[in-house]
Order: C-alpha cells, then structure tokens, then sequence
C-alpha cells in the first residue's frame, strides 16, 4: 500500500512551530517512503474560524518548502480537501452508524445537560454521559422509536457514539507502544453537533479513512482522544491507520508547552511568516532551510553527532523509530546558531534575491558590486539576516565616540604618530591592500607593538576593538571617508 500521510491543521490563528514541526515530521515520513503528503483544511468550527488564517497556513508551508502534494489549492482524487465542504459525506456516514446500532440521538438541552453537571459538581462527582447513565436521559435509547422520529422533527439534536463498558481498548503509537484504556473512562462523545456540522473526531476518522490516510503523525495533544478514535474505527469496521503522536515543544526553560504568548513574551518568533505584527522566523531572517534542519532537531535526532542537514538529506536519514518520547526544549541560540551555519555556505547571490527586504539597509546609492562586498565581509558574524543592519552601520556612520578604555591603553605607544601615518599612506595613493607590508615596514624604524597599530586603525575608523578585517572595512569604505575619520580620531586626541 503506498504511504499517505496528511497534516490538518484548523484555520483558528497562525501557524505555530509545533504544528509546523508536525508538518514537517509528516512531509519527510512521506518522502522517505516515496508516499503522499497532504494538507486538508479542518475547519469544522466555523465560529472559531479566523479570517486569513488557511491563506496563512498554506503560505507557511510553501516557504518552508513543504509543498502538499494534495491540497485545496492542488486537489487530487481525494477531496474535497477544506472539512466544510464535505459536509453531506460526513451525513451519509452518521447514517450508518445510526442504523447500525454505534451512534444515536440525544434530545437533551445545553441547559438540561448544565443542571446535571451542576448537581454532580455538588456532590464532587463528574458528569459523563454514558452507558451507566443514558436511559435515564433523553434520547434515541431511551425512548421509544416513534417518539424519536418526531423528536428529529421538530427538535434540535446532536447524535452521539454508543461507547459500551467493559471493554479495554488497545491501540498500539508508534512512538510509546500500546496504550491501553478502559471504555468506562470514555463517554457517549457528540459526533455531529446540533448544527449538523461534525464535530473534529468524527471529521477526522472520516476523513482519513476515505482519503486512505496510512499513517497519522500529530502532536502529543491528541493522545488522549486514539482510544475514542479507535472506537470509531471499530463501530465503522475500519482498520485504523497507524499512529504516533509527537512530544511536544517545551519553553526554553523546559517547563510546559511553549505557547504563542510565550513568544511574545520572550521575544522569540513562534510562526513561521509575521502574524499580526508579529515578527516570524521569516522577518528575522531565518533562512527556511536552517529552520527546517532546527525543527527536526527538536525532538529527533540522527543518531550521530552530526547536527546540519538540508532537506534532501533529512529526507535519507529520517527515522520515525528515532523520535523521541519526552518534549524538546524550545533553544533559539541553537537554532540561531544553525541559520549562521547557513548563511555561512548560501551563495550570497541565492540571499540577494530571496531575502531584498534586509538589503534596504544598505543605500541605494551603493552598487551591487559595494552591497555584495560588505555582505560577504559581515556574513561570518551575522547569526540572523536581520543583524545585517546593526552590523552594517560601521559603514554608513562616522564612529560618535571612541571606546575609552581602549584609548587609555594605547596612549603609551603614540596612536596620532599610528593615525598620521595613515593618513600619510592614503595621500600618497598607497592601495589599501598593501597598508599591512607598509605599516610593517615603517614600524621596523618604530619599534611600536604591531597590536597597538591595529588597536588605532581600528579604533579611529569603527570607534572600539570589534568588528570583522578592518583593511577590508577601509577598502569598501575608500580613502575619502577613511581619511575622514582618520584624521577626525586624530584631532580627538590630546
């Protein structure tokens, strides 16, 4: 049987790096296996509904490079692909159910069902709606069929699944073994709602049944709904795909899930594209393959040391077997460190016209020629696309003042007679490329240590001691302005 898996996210907001993670996870099981990968839109929840949200959703994954190979978009034989547009195939199989016995009306009211739950309340019991308790209530089993058919008339209903007890349920995830569960501690759960929509699970087993789903890969959060799943399968008579649920994405502290609030909180992104105002790990210039070798980082591992993989890689070495139980601490440095492993070895070239939004830092005025120099000089320090305007100031402005405690540890060995030579060298028309043999030349006869002539060059033309080659920095800035400040350190001198 060839492998399909599907991701299907809600459109109630932005898409969060977990659910991106488990698009991911999904998209290399598919691949590694020569299967399918799909996205279907599950938006069942129509008041949760948020405008934008699957634009977003579908924009995320195509800039992560997880292309579906189904989709609302690039339907295939499957659809259709959005949950609310598949409403009379969810009819026809609550049907079945009904007639064969798995799943029933129930006429009780939102506020029937609250007075009950307020009286278990008092009594510090919890309410379930269930077997031990059914035909005391008003539905299909516990009244008779004509007046169940009058009922379906005139009132609003819901249709739930007739869970018996006495059954332990077995179901084995891929990720934590067999999980076993006692049908008491599952209740008679709705499956279509009052407004004749589904509700998620009875969408979802649907759903991946008819679009012969073969694998389901979701995050740890729907573990506790595989054993209501399974009994779904098991009133329609269907094999149940297999099953493994993620661990989840902790805060950088490891304590609880990492949240969207969380991310703002700590000023970390937790989308993929900007949300809201919200800076994703696009706007801070993450290139999406380093965040794509991240995530699968987060919570699986090769079983080697080596931690940098583009995504034909990944696709080789991708073991589900190797996914880990526990969460994963959410660590940015990391993944800050991963992008700067990118930025390293992405011709700069392929930046320039992927990513133009960070050039704009740099003047229109500069040729391409100038913009390409000083990117390739600061490319080894930049961690994030978006330091490229910190870090390419040194360019555009004269320093405003000079680090002091440096200047006090050079003032022993003559920096203006450092700094006159310099200038001495530019006007002269000495090519910047041979200033080093030259000062070295000229320092045989001065005798001064050659880490305090660098310590001046460097401090008179950015103002303190970081910074990348500065012979390199004094080639792009040219002798006009190096000359400038130059002599603008020298003045400054006592």
């Amino acid at each position: 049987m060839s492998i399909r898996v599907r991701f299907a996210p809600s459109p109630t907001g932005a898409l969060h790096i977990g659910g991106l993670r488990t698009a991911l996870y999904n998209y290399l099981f598919a691949k590694k296996n020569k299967g399918k990968f799909i996205l279907r839109i599950e938006d069942t929840d129509q008041n949760r509904k948020v405008e934008r949200a699957e634009e977003y959703i579908i924009e995320a994954l195509n800039w992560s490079g997880l292309q579906p190979d189904e989709s609302p978009v690039k339907p295939g034989d499957f659809g259709p692909y959005r949950q609310s547009e598949r409403k009379h195939i969810y009819h026809k199989y609550i049907k079945e159910l009904i007639d064969k016995g798995q799943a029933y009306y129930a006429f009780d009211t939102a506020d029937e069902l609250s007075g009950i739950r307020s009286e278990h309340e008092q009594q510090k019991k919890t309410f379930k709606y269930g077997f031990h308790n059914r035909m005391e209530l008003r539905n299909a089993l516990s009244l008779t069929s004509e007046t169940t058919e009058e009922l379906v008339k005139k009132v609003p209903y819901v249709i739930r699944l007739k869970v018996n007890g006495g059954k332990i349920i077995k179901v084995k995830d891929g990720i934590r073994g067999f999980i076993e569960v006692p049908s008491e501690e599952i209740d008679d759960k709705i499956l279509m709602k009052a407004d004749g929509m589904p509700t998620y699970h009875f969408a979802n087993v649907v759903d991946d049944h008819l679009m012969e789903i073969t694998h389901v890969i979701r995050g740890a959060e729907w573990l506790p709904s595989l054993a209501l799943h399974q009994l779904i399968y098991d009133a329609f008579e269907w094999s149940a795909p297999d099953f493994m649920h993620l661990p989840l994405i902790l805060k950088p502290q490891g304590k609880g899930k990492l949240s969207k609030r969380d991310g703002n909180e700590m000023g970390l992104p937790v989308f993929p594209l900007v949300w809201k105002e919200l800076k994703g790990f696009k706007e801070r210039g993450f290139l999406p393959e380093a965040l794509m070798n991240y995530l699968a980082l987060l919570g699986w591992n090769p079983g080697t040391d080596e931690e940098l993989f583009e995504m034909d890689a990944l696709v080789k070495i991708f073991d589900a077997e190797k996914i880990q139980k526990g969460g994963a601490k959410f660590d940015f440095e990391k993944a800050r460190w991963i992008n700067h492993k990118f930025l390293g070895f992405t011709d700069e070239k392929i930046i320039f016209e992927r990513f133009p939004e960070f050039l704009e830092c740099l003047p229109n005025t500069w040729s391409k020629k100038k913009k390409s120099d000083v990117y390739a000089l600061l490319r080894d320090r930049l961690f994030l696309l978006e330091e490229l305007k910190t870090q390419s100031e040194l360019f555009l402005k004269d320093p405003a003042e000079f680090d002091e405690n440096v200047m006090n540890k050079i003032q022993k060995h003559q920096p203006k007679k450092i700094i006159e030579q310099f200038c001495k060298m530019i006007k002269e028309g000495v090519d910047v490329q041979k200033w080093k043999s030259k000062i070295q030349e000229w320092n045989e006869k001065e005798g001064i240590p050659f880490g305090a002539i660098m310590q001046s060059l460097r401090l008179a033309i950015v103002g303190n001691l970081s910074g990348p080659d500065i012979f390199s920095v004094c080639e792009i800035l040219g002798n006009e302005i190096t000359l400038r400040r130059l002599e603008k350190f020298f003045n400054h001198q006592n």
